[in-house]
């Protein structure tokens, strides 16, 4: 009996009917650098043609050593870090400046404790290189990778040994919001404070860097009437809870300074429901200037920083650590303050 089953088409098929070596069909999807764009495409054509889907993805890792994920380790869980449009921002640039190179993202989510990732799937990742997205200091992710010899390059967080770094001028970025909030004559002063605030040894690197930035320029203000809450910034409910405290005890903080523009939103929802006027009765400053910060209402002031740039830099680092690139030094983007109109002078 014959077998009535199509032969599956191999690259050597490709080669063949394009009249080229088999290595110049195998650039074609991993090296397409090394061909002219007529000729790949005249070998994608081809290979469409014959129903050839490209490079089995498991042969070639075997063939290279190489996977061509990248394990993008989180703190938290993928609904509560995708609710957080300055993750969102960083992470898409990121993805758009590897996905050329035909490297692909894989997301490790972190639990709802704000952990990071299980050590035992970072372990078990498939993965050539590891990105640490804002982990608290000592996570036990990051000595998983550690322990598998994987390069590192981290986002928001204290430089490690061996690992490329990028972030933002956390503490230069909350001292330009604080000196804008007591330019404009405010002394009575409310924090709305990221999670896990316990003074300055939040295991949150962006944390204690933001409060040593406001409470720094408020104390060389001479200002000490500073009362801070802490609020889950991904947790719209307990934000705006954590606002409402700030702004109902018995005497009211005139502005807010608050550690991201989604508890900034949170804060100017709570002053509406209560009745306060945003900036007249309080005057409110955020951090990051996500895109939501210029349809606010009214729109926010807060701190500048290059969200995509970030991205995109993240991913050059990968690249360049893949290519066996030595360590480069930190990189810190600037911060600028953008301000509008939910603050006023007093």
């Amino acid at each position: 009996m014959t077998s009535s089953r199509r032969r599956r088409p191999t690259l050597d098929d490709v080669a063949e009917a394009v009249g080229v070596s088999r290595a110049t069909v195998s650039n074609a999807y991993n090296r397409p650098d090394q061909l002219s764009a007529q000729l790949r495409e005249q070998i994608l054509r081809a290979a469409g043609e014959l129903g050839y889907p490209g490079p089995n993805p498991t042969a070639r890792s075997l063939a290279t050593s190489r996977t061509g994920a990248i394990a993008f380790l989180l703190d938290s869980s993928l609904s509560a870090a995708f609710s957080d449009p300055a993750l969102s921002i960083t992470l898409d640039a990121l993805a758009k400046t590897v996905e050329p190179t035909g490297n692909a993202l894989l997301l490790l989510p972190g639990r709802e404790a704000q952990e990071g990732p299980p050590a035992s799937r970072v372990l078990a990742a498939q993965a050539d290189i590891a990105v640490a997205y804002s982990l608290a200091d000592g996570t036990p992710a990051l000595e998983a990778v550690r322990a598998r010899g994987l390069p590192l390059v981290v986002i928001d967080q204290p430089p490690l040994p061996d690992t490329a770094r990028v972030g933002c001028d956390d503490r230069g970025g909350a001292s330009l919001a604080a000196r804008h909030l007591v330019e404009l004559g405010h002394r009575r002063f409310g924090i709305l404070a990221a999670p896990r605030l316990s003074a300055v040894t939040s295991p949150f690197h962006g944390t204690r860097e933001r409060l040593a930035g406001y409470l720094g320029t408020l104390s060389a203000a001479g200002i000490t009437d500073i009362t801070i809450t802490e609020a889950p910034w991904l947790s719209a409910s307990t934000a705006r809870a954590a606002a409402t405290d700030l702004l109902t005890v018995s005497v009211r903080p005139t502005a807010l300074l608050c550690m991201s523009d989604q508890l900034a939103f949170a804060a100017i929802a709570a002053a509406h429901r209560l009745g306060l006027r945003v900036p007249a009765d309080v005057s409110i400053v955020g951090f990051d200037d996500t895109p939501q910060a210029v349809w606010s209402e009214p729109p926010l002031t807060t701190v500048r920083q290059d969200l995509a740039g970030k991205g995109r830099v993240a991913g050059e680092l990968v690249m360049d650590l893949l290519a066996g690139e030595p360590v480069p030094p930190p990189v810190e983007l600037p911060v600028s303050l953008a301000v509008r109109e939910s603050t006023a002078a007093i």
